[in-house]
């Protein structure tokens, strides 16, 4: 299912906006904890404050859709240059990350893809019915968290909080999504990262 936005959707927030929708399509992007090093996180606020004070909410659904245009696509970017310890390069972390996602895999949700790459991970996904989106990736988290943590013999936040989504609007916008998973990868060897498409 796709986006309609005549339906009615839950909108929560935090740093970020976030909308959700039962069972529309979902593409969510969430790093690592050190994934951004500060002067690029102190530019990343102060053009998002600026934009925020010429588009104050509510928001309308342009607003919405320029909001991730010009901040998730730009986080993207210095996402894929490999900041941070990179931890999820190794195979066994990201193993970790992929089988956190796969547990409720066609019981909570249902996956199309993801990938977990060396400081961040794309998932598209769908929730099934009375789920809540912030519930399922928390839970990811904790569990990743936990066990990367006891592996590494560290501790502290591995991931950073807060997480972007999208609502896919049409089945243009799914292909897009899916195919950016695909591609995300293409400049890593193999071995740093999982990648999964339901068959």
């Amino acid at each position: 299912m796709f986006y309609e936005p005549e339906k009615e959707k839950l909108q929560t927030s935090h740093k970020l906006p976030h909308w959700q929708q039962e069972q529309v399509w979902t593409f969510v992007t969430y790093r690592l904890s050190d994934s951004l090093p500060k002067h690029l996180l102190s530019e990343l606020k102060e053009h998002r404050e600026a934009w925020l004070h010429h588009n104050p909410k509510p928001w309308n659904e342009r607003q919405e859709e320029e909001f991730h245009r010009f901040f998730g696509s730009k986080v993207d970017e210095w996402l894929d240059a490999g900041h941070g310890c990179c931890c999820l390069r190794d195979p066994e972390n990201s193993s970790i990350v992929a089988n956190a996602f796969r547990h409720f895999d066609e019981k909570r949700y249902l996956i199309d893809s993801f990938i977990v790459m060396p400081n961040h991970v794309h998932i598209l996904f769908s929730l099934f019915e009375n789920e809540s989106i912030s519930q399922v990736i928390h839970s990811w988290k904790r569990f990743s968290a936990r066990e990367i943590n006891k592996r590494n013999k560290t501790t502290g936040s591995l991931w950073q909080p807060e997480y972007w989504d999208r609502l896919i609007r049409n089945h243009d916008h799914f292909l897009w999504a899916r195919s950016y998973i695909e591609r995300n990868p293409k400049k890593l060897p193999p071995q740093t990262y999982k990648i999964y498409q339901r068959p």
